[in-house]
């Protein structure tokens, strides 16, 4: 069976509370993104202790810090694609604050023993072949800082950003051949940016450039995404996992519901994608 994982927030913005509910759940890392409503970014080196010690007690491992590092405008480039929703969790920065956030985040997973940083490459605009060569430059330079903390840098394919789909991600790993960068793998981003993500783009992709996996489902109604329970929308998990057993992915399929559930609750669709997931990587 895969290992699991998630973000925590997708659970509750308190860590302890989503550290009891992973545990319940069979999980065995974590990655941070927002704790008590802010960003993992943000918190100081005591809070972070903090946190460290309750993953220690419920038995996770620390496993990505997921910063909005390259989550922001590039100065120069076309005009930002409107159509576009931003998720922003608590992470509203410019390109002046990129290198502030790049020192922190590679801080912060050598304090609480992460090994992986994710990053991004740049909001996405009206053009983003315009934005893929200094994408590729700015995710070179990091892969090379990442390199000197023995750290690697994941970048998550996210449909409001400029390396979206898989097609995008392999030009770029392509482009930007360093064993310090790989790529965090959304199926269900790509979806959303318009490309079938089983086969068609997990097939462009060198497995063994993938460091981590991304879990959530959607249906797409007037061009936007639906979010739902995990193995009920379009993105085909049953098969996706297969793939990735089948090609000897052995890192970590990790939650990210997005979907707020039945009934408005959060914490209520997280256990119910969480168990889905449990139930689909067992069969994979």
């Amino acid at each position: 069976m895969f290992s699991l994982s998630a973000v925590t927030d997708e659970f509750s913005p308190d860590f302890e509370t989503a550290a009891q509910a992973m545990r319940e759940l069979g999980m065995t890392a974590a990655e941070l993104r927002v704790i008590d409503g802010r960003n993992i970014i943000e918190l100081s080196d005591a809070e972070l202790d903090r946190v460290k010690s309750i993953a220690e007690r419920y038995g996770l491992r620390i496993l990505s810090i997921a910063s909005p590092v390259l989550k922001c405008e590039l100065p120069g480039a076309p005009p930002i694609d409107s159509s576009i929703p931003h998720d922003l969790f608590g992470a509203r920065f410019t390109i002046a604050d990129q290198p502030r956030l790049a020192a922190r985040a590679f801080a912060i997973a050598k304090r609480t023993g992460a090994s992986i940083v994710r990053v991004f490459s740049y909001w996405r605009t009206v053009e983003p072949e315009k934005c893929f060569a200094p994408a590729a430059e700015a995710l070179r330079d990091l892969a090379e800082q990442a390199a000197r903390h023995n750290l690697t840098i994941g970048l998550e394919n996210e449909h409001a950003c400029n390396i979206a789909t898989a097609a995008e991600s392999a030009r770029l790993l392509k482009a930007v051949d360093h064993p310090n960068l790989k790529l965090i793998w959304d199926p269900a981003n790509a979806y959303v940016a318009g490309e079938r993500p089983y086969p068609d783009g997990y097939l462009l992709l060198p497995v063994d450039r993938i460091v981590h996996v991304h879990a959530k489902d959607c249906t797409i109604q007037d061009g936007e995404p639906v979010w739902g329970p995990l193995g009920e929308g379009d993105i085909g998990w049953k098969a996706q996992l297969a793939a990735l057993r089948r090609d000897g992915y052995r890192g970590y399929i990790s939650l990210e519901t997005h979907w707020r559930g039945p009934n408005g609750d959060k914490h209520e669709a997280s256990m119910i994608c969480g168990r889905n997931l449990k139930s689909l990587a067992s069969a994979a």
